[in-house]
């Protein structure tokens, strides 16, 4: 299953135009609060997905019958443009486990690299909800290789949700080709854009999102 959320309107395409614009960009808690709200939504909308089961709960008047998720979540975030995502699943989903993964793209080129993973912190995946986030969907490298490194070393989860706010159509055919979006994952996106350029940056994307949540880097 795949989701755009774009594809119906709805104040996501609000935090999207702000998110692109530059000249609202300069704002690094402005654009990292954008991102935290497209991922709120997210949040609330993967929350559809999952299983619950009726409690009770004691109010000064009476007894109330409420169903509650059953379902335990791990929220897995990339390293470090997924963080606003990740904070915006979590202000959600605040009983969650949390998992930390570093990715980046190694090589001589910016169109000629590989995918580098130098540190993973997860609790154990097994029988749980994975809700994996990073905030661009490129070409889908870094997302695969993580998804294949959790369950390699963390166990295979109930489901999983691959999260991203903008990606590319050769981003989202890399996930198609390497993580079975029948049966075993489903993808979460807000938008998705024309291609890829030739340093491997979604357009038109929105530039480095790193960058603009945190500072340049060296």
């Amino acid at each position: 299953m795949i989701h755009i959320l774009d594809t119906q309107n709805s104040l996501v395409n609000t935090f999207l135009a702000q998110l692109r614009n530059v000249n609202v960009q300069g704002d690094m808690m402005r654009f990292r609060r954008n991102i935290e709200r497209i991922g709120e939504i997210m949040a609330y909308e993967i929350s559809k997905t999952f299983n619950y089961a009726p409690q009770q709960v004691t109010t000064p008047l009476a007894t109330a019958t409420i169903n509650l998720p059953s379902d335990r979540v791990v929220l897995a975030t990339i390293l470090r443009a997924g963080l606003p995502l990740h904070q915006g699943l979590l202000s959600y989903f605040d009983s969650a486990e949390n998992a930390y993964i570093s990715a980046y793209r190694k090589g001589l080129t910016e169109s000629d690299f590989t995918i580098a993973l130098e540190y993973l912190a997860s609790p154990s995946l097994e029988g749980k909800v994975l809700i994996l986030a990073d905030t661009m969907l490129a070409t889908g490298a870094s997302m695969v290789a993580v998804y294949k490194q959790l369950i390699e070393r963390c166990g295979k989860p109930l489901h999983t949700h691959i999260v991203s706010v903008i990606g590319c159509p050769e981003g989202v055919r890399e996930i198609e080709s390497n993580i079975d979006l029948t049966n075993d994952a489903t993808l979460w996106i807000a938008t998705v854009d024309s291609h890829l350029n030739e340093n491997k940056y979604i357009v038109p994307g929105l530039g480095d999102a790193g960058d603009l949540c945190y500072g340049e880097k060296l």
